[in-house]
């Protein structure tokens, strides 16, 4: 089992011919992902050279737009690798075309778009999933990836991963890389996203291959105390907790666009007193992190 994305996802990548997803569709098919086509309006009709996972090339299709893209070829993913300019407009036509799963990397995201992509695909029913803006996206290792995490960093196992940070995301499966993940999924720090830290708890909560969860949140906002609540009320899986920005100055944007503290409000030391009242183990680093859920796991197996 997994979250979202698994083996039998089809993959279609919007911008498929650009630099970026030239590049990003060659390692999502080396991670094994079915990538089956792409979307250019102004490159319809031809189609780009790739190799598959088994060193085999393969030829993929580049169609008109999202819609005949699923038509032809049964998509259900669509990873957006678009210029910020154009990306709403992108999310605009996957959620006309009801892609179940949207995931847009894109970084620079003006956050008017994002909220009014946002907001269509409410409009629209909330059909697509959306993940992201600026955020690695979504891996099930040993079966697919959506997006630009590198996919030989760990394999699968029992351990549900949500993250603001791309990089904070890489590191967490590095030092659990032996235990391994079911999913692991980017989420973005922007300040309007898509899926949130609480979806992928409800998703994960769900999942009966994960075992344990680790959510690694950031300064900024309140996203993570909205998800101390859900994890108090709805979660019954160990979830252990990292905040990125302890040391971050008041008043400064650090990083990601959301990630911007005024007052107490939005503070990492607030963060993690949230998710320790809601029963999470917080670390103060990441390998802290990861030491507590080998711990969550260590006791799991003893059980």
């Amino acid at each position: 089992m997994s979250i979202y994305l698994n083996k039998d996802s089809k993959v279609i990548v919007q911008g498929i011919t650009g630099g970026e997803g030239t590049k990003h569709t060659a390692l999502m098919l080396k991670a094994g992902t079915d990538v089956v086509g792409g979307v250019n309006a102004r490159k319809a009709g031809t189609t780009v050279s790739h190799i598959d996972q088994n060193g085999n090339p393969v030829e993929l299709p580049v169609f008109g737009s999202v819609a005949e893209a699923i038509e032809k070829t049964g998509a259900n993913v669509s990873v957006a690798f678009v210029p910020p300019a154009f990306t709403k407009d992108a999310m605009i036509e996957a959620i006309d075309a009801e892609i179940p799963l949207l995931v847009v990397i894109t970084e620079g995201v003006p956050v008017g778009d994002s909220a009014e992509a946002w907001a269509y695909a409410i409009e629209k029913g909330n059909k697509t999933r959306i993940i992201g803006p600026n955020c690695p996206g979504i891996i099930t290792p040993g079966e697919a990836l959506a997006g630009i995490t590198p996919a030989n960093i760990t394999g699968k196992g029992p351990i549900g991963l949500v993250s603001k940070s791309g990089t904070l995301t890489y590191q967490m499966m590095f030092e659990l890389r032996d235990l391994g993940f079911s999913t692991a999924i980017g989420i973005g720090g922007d300040p309007v996203i898509g899926t949130t830290h609480i979806d992928a708890l409800a998703a994960f909560e769900a999942d009966p291959e994960t075992q344990a969860i680790v959510m690694i949140g950031e300064i900024g906002g309140d996203a993570e105390e909205r998800a101390a609540d859900f994890i108090k009320a709805n979660v019954t899986k160990p979830v252990v907790g990292y905040v990125a920005g302890f040391t971050a100055p008041e008043g400064k944007t650090m990083g990601h666009a959301g990630a911007i503290v005024s007052g107490s409000a939005g503070t990492a030391q607030a963060k993690k007193e949230a998710l320790e009242a809601a029963g999470v183990k917080v670390g103060k680093t990441p390998s802290e992190t990861a030491a507590l859920m080998r711990e969550v796991i260590a006791a799991l197996v003893t059980v």
